[in-house]
């Protein structure tokens, strides 16, 4: 029987994963909710609505004295945690409606190869490369951690080199195998995410995570480390190659942009856009993919700033293992796996998708 007395943090977890949660969700005034498959749906019915004192409690399980205090100074907080053997949690705590709430990320603490999440062979290629930048994007949710956990993964079992991450908070957690990995977590190894950025060149890494594109100056540090002889990987929020390349020279004054242009056409080396897809035989989700590879003619478009161009080079380079979204969605409906209105809700562009599944 739960009661709000006996609840703990990691008991709702462990239900959570029981029931291939991908976020367990709390809020005063509410039962404990979780996204299971993109659907929002209670934990258990038999769990109890909850009281600002009960989730006050919880998040004190998982948050130490100055966690906490930090949380009700700015009414929000990311933080992080591991239950033991089974996974690591990322966890938002925020208010609303003057009540505590908080979000909390399931990531397995397996990490899974690509073969497993059914992606493309062309990502493990990726990993070969020694410079430049490799970015993972898409809308939240969309499994770009999880991918990134396996291009890192590949990269720790092939490469005696020096891996270093810079995450808020930490995700993935990768022990050291043929590499030697330094992962360094903002507020709890670092005080903030800016100091860490500006000291991860000092620490001798082959390969640089950055948890997130958050401004141009997180932006300036990959392209130099990407232009350096480091390899870089980073994620960004956007749907395309087209909208990915647009917020990147955003990011930046006008004046700056056709310089931007030229160190982007030398240092980028992929970008992988995604979106996790509901099966219709309602056992999961897949993951489509728009995979965009810098080949000379993509150099070129990028270095001229010819955004527009890049979809139809994107479509036009399937030997390189170039995909485009719809590309992806409509393997994916010829193999039965999900059905054409799920696919028609995903495309990238619906009326080309339209005339590729009539054909």
């Amino acid at each position: 029987m739960f009661t709000l007395e006996n609840l703990s943090m990691h008991q709702l977890i462990d239900i959570g994963i029981e029931k291939d949660a991908s976020d367990v969700m709390l809020k005063v005034g509410s039962k404990p909710m979780m996204k299971q498959y993109n659907e929002m749906r209670e934990l258990d019915e038999a769990l109890p609505v909850l009281t600002q004192e009960a989730i006050r409690t919880l998040l004190m399980q998982i948050m130490n004295e100055k966690q906490m205090k930090v949380f009700e100074d700015k009414m929000d907080q990311d933080v992080g945690f591991t239950v033991e053997g089974k996974c690591r949690v990322r966890v938002n705590v925020y208010q609303q409606r003057g009540g505590y709430a908080t979000v909390m990320r399931i990531v397995p603490l397996k990490i899974r190869t690509l073969q497993e999440l059914g992606l493309p062979e062309v990502l493990e290629s990726l990993t070969d490369q020694k410079t430049g930048l490799i970015l993972v994007t898409g809308p939240t949710g969309s499994g770009k951690t999880t991918t990134l956990g396996a291009l890192i993964d590949i990269i720790n079992q092939k490469r005696p080199c020096h891996i270093v991450t810079v995450e808020d908070p930490l995700e993935v957690v990768h022990s050291d195998k043929k590499a030697y990995v330094s992962q360094r977590e903002v507020h709890l190894d670092t005080m903030d995410f800016q100091p860490a950025l500006r000291a991860v060149l000092r620490e001798a890494p082959d390969v640089i995570l950055i948890g997130e594109m958050r401004d141009p100056e997180t932006m300036g540090v990959a392209l130099q480390a990407g232009e350096t002889g480091h390899l870089v990987f980073s994620t960004v929020h956007t749907a395309s190659a087209y909208e990915t390349m647009d917020r990147i020279i955003n990011m930046f004054p006008p004046h700056e942009k056709g310089h931007l242009c030229q160190r982007m056409a030398g240092s980028l080396r992929a970008i992988i856009c995604q979106k996790l897809i509901p099966r219709s035989d309602g056992k999961g989700r897949v993951a489509a993919l728009e995979i965009m590879i810098c080949t000379p003619t993509v150099s070129k478009a990028i270095e001229d700033g010819a955004f527009s161009d890049l979809y139809h080079h994107i479509n036009e380079g399937g030997f390189w293992g170039m995909q485009t979204m719809n590309q992806s969605l409509l393997r994916y409906v010829k193999a039965g796996i999900i059905s054409e209105q799920v696919a028609m809700t995903n495309a990238g562009v619906p009326s080309e998708l339209k005339q590729m599944m009539r054909r």
